[in-house]
């Protein structure tokens, strides 16, 4: 199980990329997505992270980060 703390921010990075992303704030949104990449990441390895809730994440994570591939200004 998850701790309620780790669930809460890493949704709430995910919550921060999503607003920046609707709201057009492409640069923010790209550093939301970069910070979420690196928390899920140094969870998984200090422990706090199960391999399966991480990889739950990280394929939300890839996904935005496919479709934020094409978003330069």
């Amino acid at each position: 199980m998850i701790k309620r703390s780790v669930k809460l921010e890493i949704e709430g990075l995910m919550n921060e990329m999503k607003m920046n992303l609707e709201n057009n704030y492409k640069d923010l949104a790209h550093d939301a997505l970069k910070k979420l990449h690196a928390t899920l990441d140094e969870y998984l390895k200090n422990g706090t992270l199960k391999e399966k809730d991480y990889r739950k994440y990280k394929s939300v994570a890839d996904e935005y980060t496919t479709r934020l591939a094409n978003y330069h200004h």
